[in-house]
């Protein structure tokens, strides 16, 4: 295994892979902008819109609310990281989904690249964060469109259903301000605290992201790249929590 990337930056934007403006328009291996089936989604998204900034609101709340957000569900193997095949297993987690929001981005011509960042959950799960061996989200993935000249956080990670069974305001986007995560829920209690960045890409950059899972979160995969845990439903149990308060 190489030694992966691990350096972590005060702010976001750091281009870590190289890559040119031009870069975030063209499908890449993961970001698979031309599959037909990311072509089709967003079209059928986007619908009339014909302003770059509507297409991209409506991209965000399909690639939202469409796809479940499931932290179990995704093995750490590269095929369930392309965005076509997140978007046909229908659920994913945030590095997952946000890849999808980049692909479908471009499908309509919006530039679009992935970022990464570490943030400390505080309203995960205890079996989550049992499994995971922390509260700290390592590489928490968001996209970035390029909208009216500057780059506009998309993070369509927890769908709508998931933020009401866990009490959690949903996080909505409206195209010209960051959508990020709020620093509460609905009770007043601390829910997201973004901690550093870990710079943007072109292409979603698996092989940094498994290496560094490795290193991070020694006890989330097998060999195989299976979830050692298991499965499991991410939005019963924060409503069971939720619950008890």
């Amino acid at each position: 295994m190489a030694t992966p990337d691990l350096r972590t930056f005060e702010t976001d934007g750091t281009v870590l892979d190289g890559a040119a403006f031009a870069d975030y328009r063209k499908p890449g291996p993961m970001i698979d902008s031309v599959h037909p089936a990311i072509v089709a989604f967003a079209a059928e998204a986007v619908g009339a819109a014909t302003d770059p900034v509507d297409k991209a609101v409506r991209l965000y709340y399909a690639v939202r609310d469409a796809v479940r957000y499931d932290p179990y569900g995704t093995p750490m193997r590269r095929d369930a990281y392309v965005a076509s095949n997140c978007l046909a297993a229908g659920h994913g987690y945030c590095i997952n989904k946000a890849g999808l929001m980049a692909a479908a981005a471009r499908a309509q011509g919006i530039a679009a690249r992935v970022g990464y960042a570490d943030v400390r959950n505080h309203m995960s799960t205890k079996r989550l964060t049992e499994w995971i061996g922390t509260d700290v989200f390592y590489f928490h993935g968001y996209a970035e469109l390029w909208l009216d000249g500057s780059w506009v956080k998309a993070t369509p990670a927890f769908n709508r259903e998931l933020t009401d069974k866990f009490r959690l305001k949903p996080l909505d986007w409206d195209g010209r301000t960051d959508s990020i995560y709020h620093p509460f829920d609905l009770q007043g209690r601390r829910h997201m605290e973004y901690l550093a960045y870990r710079g943007v890409y072109a292409d979603l950059p698996f092989d940094l992201i498994r290496d560094a899972f490795k290193v991070l979160y020694p006890r989330m995969y097998d060999a195989d790249g299976d979830p050692t845990l298991g499965r499991g439903d991410f939005a019963a149990e924060g409503a069971a929590e939720a619950a008890r308060g």
